[in-house]
């Protein structure tokens, strides 16, 4: 019997961030590719339940609870993670070209705030080298929605940003379930000024049109910062709305450091897990209310139980991710969270995930 996360967390923290998190990464990819090891994954974790089953953005989902971009940069664990019951998994940040990123260390663990703070710069191997791999899972697709994020290399003036993610959008959309337009990484130079109202116009009306004509039933969505004004939020959604994108991510990382130690606030980088639960859940809230049903959210942000997850549900995302959350809470994360919304159907007498999205009751 395998040990228990609570034995194997110790473990990994005795190890640099990035190197224990490569180190399941390679596991899972091991684990998908042994039978045994796999159906055994699949018994230990999954939770099937017609009641967490939900349509968005025209694609049905198994469950609500997804993994977020960052966790499998490159395609290498997606089949491992939909073992561990995920209901989609976001793939990337994909760039044009490889990209080595920031110089390591670049992952930082805050255990006092379950937290984490990432530099990363998008590294990756480049659309060229993870076509072939995510080809490979769409011929032999999982029971996950496979997401891909895509965003602009890390050379690439502001002003040419569409001919990336263009690119990125002409060769990917073959093997994605969704595309998720990455415009608010703070670790890429520049990148979160592409959300500014005439910039993400200009990016999103001619990604649009481009998506019109190679891949009009994909879904397109917009993944957006928790530090935007709630005035610059209507902007983005009044831009994302008008150029006929199908749903947003609220939200990416965040560059504030409200409650952190003087030590922990200098490091550079976006900060992830409990820290950014609230806030992001309050953007989810405004998104909401003002767009109601007709732009579909995936909240991601402090997503490291049943309670968070059902609180961003309630507050009006369709389905959530998790990161920050795995790396403190371990693989019983998924399961445990799709446990706890049946439990919360159960109590409420409700018979579908949908009736809780914006249900503040």
């Amino acid at each position: 019997m395998p040990l228990p996360y609570t034995t194997l967390r110790p473990l990994l923290f005795r190890l640099d961030p990035e190197t224990a998190h490569n180190l399941t990464v390679q596991l899972l990819w091991l684990a998908a590719r042994l039978p045994p090891a796999h159906r055994w994954m699949t018994r230990q974790f999954d939770c099937r339940d017609p009641r967490l089953e939900t349509d968005v953005f025209g694609l049905r989902f198994r469950n609500p609870v997804g993994i977020a971009a960052g966790y499998d940069k490159n395609a290498h664990a997606t089949r491992g993670l939909a073992a561990l019951g995920a209901g989609h998994v976001e793939v990337g940040t994909i760039t044009p070209l490889p990209q080595a990123g920031a110089v390591r260390p670049r992952i930082f663990r805050l255990p006092a705030h379950e937290a984490l703070i990432n530099c990363m710069g998008f590294p990756n191997a480049g659309a060229a080298a993870i076509t072939p791999r995510l080809a490979q899972l769409r011929a032999r697709p999982t029971h996950a929605r496979m997401g891909v994020n895509i965003g602009k290399g890390h050379a690439t003036p502001l002003e040419e940003a569409f001919v990336d993610y263009n690119m990125l959008l002409r060769q990917l959309h073959p093997y994605a379930d969704y595309l998720a337009v990455n415009v608010s990484s703070p670790n890429t130079l520049g990148i979160r000024e592409l959300q500014a109202k005439p910039a993400l116009h200009h990016l999103l009306d001619k990604l649009s049109q481009a998506r019109a004509q190679v891949c009009p039933n994909t879904p397109l969505l917009v993944k957006i910062a928790p530090d935007l004004s709630l005035t610059e939020v209507d902007d983005t959604l009044e831009v994302i709305a008008n150029c006929g994108a199908s749903g947003v991510i609220a939200t990416n990382t965040t560059t504030e450091r409200a409650g952190l130690s003087s030590a922990d606030s200098v490091l550079k980088g976006g900060l992830s897990g409990a820290p950014l639960r609230d806030p992001a859940t309050q953007i989810i809230r405004h998104i909401y209310r003002k767009m109601g049903s007709a732009l579909p959210i995936i909240g991601v942000g402090g997503v490291g139980s049943p309670a968070a997850a059902l609180e961003k549900i309630r507050a009006g995302a369709s389905l959530v991710q998790v990161y920050s959350g795995m790396v403190y809470q371990g693989p019983d994360l998924v399961r445990g969270i799709n446990e706890g919304i049946l439990q919360e159907l159960d109590s409420l007498g409700l018979d579908s995930l949908m009736q809780l999205v914006g249900n503040q009751s």
